[in-house]
């Protein structure tokens, strides 16, 4: 093989043919958003977008100023800062492959357990929009809401000025920018919570209310925070990725795979301007919430759905656990009769459609998004995108044995071990709490409901209790693949007490 090319600005006409490069000047940006946790995700989406803005001429005061706000966030600092803060997307459909190198990010911030360079940026008057992928688990947000009690958001209360995390450095830096007189700016969730804008509304502003009620009514009153829905499949970067874009001669240290699907849906509410995202492709609208349901409980619910039970049989991909038999079955069923007739169709997508679409998707093979990633953090994503379905379910009457079987399976992936044996190394920011439990729930089930934060009031209804005990005991009795089976065949299952 030729040696591989350094991603770089200086090689960037050197690379290999095919491979699109940035044709806007990058010496001509400049920063006007912030954004928090540059994973795969933003990189291969948010990021994208605004890049395609300026390959057209356009947004060119809008570039990225990247940041972390945990220790493990500066290994990836010092792998974009060494190229430039460039990126290689790589997208792998069926039927064929696009490269592009993207370059709408021009600077990544010093992590520093004080976050003292991320509040100066954002209180530094070109900002205009903090935006944020810090996972459904990092907004503190409990059943009961935000919770002001947790010890990083008391340690913010106690020394605002040297904040911990993400909400407590907005905070500060808004203390900052309101009494230098710079105005309001944009916050902007890309996290895939329904109502993401309205939650991370209401955690900064309970923050600042703690410390400075003058500051956190201003921030309510002049700040906005749209809520948005985004949706592109995005793998982690592992030996696949990496030996996939050295393939193609490139060295990048932080290559993005994903699919040839994008979806982003935002509220048209931006109280210091924005860029003209929605002149490639996003969808700006009043209306969000309907976009959001359908892709959190279709797409992200059907995600736990099959990583679950792909990982306790030994299925290693998505796409892998989708083309399985006994799990795409599970897949099919759950969805078509238990999360379909709760939610609204939406402009161009009935849901019916949007499954197919999904399934398609999900069964990918060239997408090698493996089913420990999705499983990772169990404890944000069922509260996120499987609960809300089961909750309407029992609301409108209607008995939901498929999606209790889902939990039960994730109770049953909790408890660290394979069917075949193997173990599940800790996968869940709540795994030495979440073990315990998924231990003794098997052969008392209820234990598992009693995790009031996750399961809320839905623990006491008497329907999904027993429901769920049967399901545990079935899995137990059964096997997952038994378990699964009889559920799909609509064969009786063993039977459990749900007192």
């Amino acid at each position: 093989m030729d040696e591989l090319i350094p991603l770089r600005l200086s090689t960037l006409g050197a690379l290999p043919q095919g491979v699109l490069v940035p044709t806007y000047d990058r010496a001509r940006l400049s920063p006007g958003i912030v954004h928090v946790g540059l994973g795969n995700f933003h990189r291969a989406h948010q990021a994208w977008y605004l890049h395609r803005l300026m390959q057209a001429g356009e947004a060119m005061d809008w570039a990225i100023i990247g940041a972390g706000v945990r220790p493990y966030d500066s290994a990836m600092r010092d792998r974009l800062l060494a190229q430039d803060c460039l990126t290689t997307l790589i997208e792998l459909d069926p039927a064929r492959t696009a490269v592009e190198v993207t370059g709408a990010m021009i600077d990544y911030l010093p992590v520093e357990p004080d976050n003292g360079a991320l509040i100066a940026q954002i209180a530094d008057p070109s900002t205009r929009i903090v935006s944020m992928t810090v996972t459904e688990g990092g907004y503190y947000n409990g059943p009961h809401g935000f919770d002001i009690d947790h010890a990083d958001l008391r340690a913010d209360i106690a020394t605002p000025d040297r904040p911990r995390t993400v909400f407590g450095a907005i905070v500060a830096a808004l203390g900052l920018r309101h009494a230098a007189g710079h105005g309001p700016i944009t916050l902007l969730s890309c996290d895939n919570l329904q109502n993401n804008g309205d939650i991370l509304r209401n955690a900064v502003v309970t923050l600042a209310q703690a410390t400075d009620p003058a500051l956190a009514k201003w921030i309510d009153r002049s700040c906005s925070f749209p809520n948005s829905m985004v949706d592109c499949i995005v793998p982690a970067t592992g030996p696949t990725e990496l030996d996939l874009v050295h393939g193609l001669g490139i060295d990048d240290k932080a290559p993005v795979t994903h699919e040839a699907f994008r979806h982003w849906v935002i509220e048209d509410k931006f109280c210091a301007g924005r860029p003209a995202w929605d002149k490639v492709g996003a969808i700006m609208t009043d209306d969000v919430h309907v976009f959001e349901a359908m892709k959190l409980r279709i797409l992200n619910g059907g995600h736990q759905i099959v990583a679950n039970a792909g990982e306790l049989l030994s299925v290693g991909t998505i796409s892998d656990a989708t083309a399985d038999p006994t799990i795409g079955a599970l897949f099919d069923k759950v969805e078509a009769e238990e999360i379909l007739p709760q939610v609204a169709p939406v402009p161009g997508f009935t849901p019916e459609a949007y499954l197919d679409l999904i399934r398609a998707r999900f069964l990918n093979p060239r997408i090698v998004d493996t089913t420990r990633r999705v499983a990772f953090d169990g404890s944000s994503r069922h509260p996120g995108f499987l609960l809300p379905s089961l909750r309407d379910r029992l609301a409108s009457g209607q008995p939901a044995p498929g999606l209790a079987l889902v939990e039960a399976l994730w109770a049953r992936y909790c408890v660290g071990t394979r069917e075949d044996g193997t173990t599940i190394e800790p996968n869940d920011p709540m795994w030495d709490r979440l073990q315990p439990q998924a231990r003794a729930a098997q052969s008392d089930p209820m234990v598992w409901l009693q995790m009031d934060d996750i399961y809320g009031p839905l623990a006491q209804n008497p329907e999904f209790r027993a429901a769920f005990a049967d399901a545990v005991i079935a899995v137990r009795d059964l096997g997952v693949v038994g378990a699964i089976e009889a559920y799909c065949h609509g064969a009786r299952t063993p039977r459990a007490s749900a007192s």
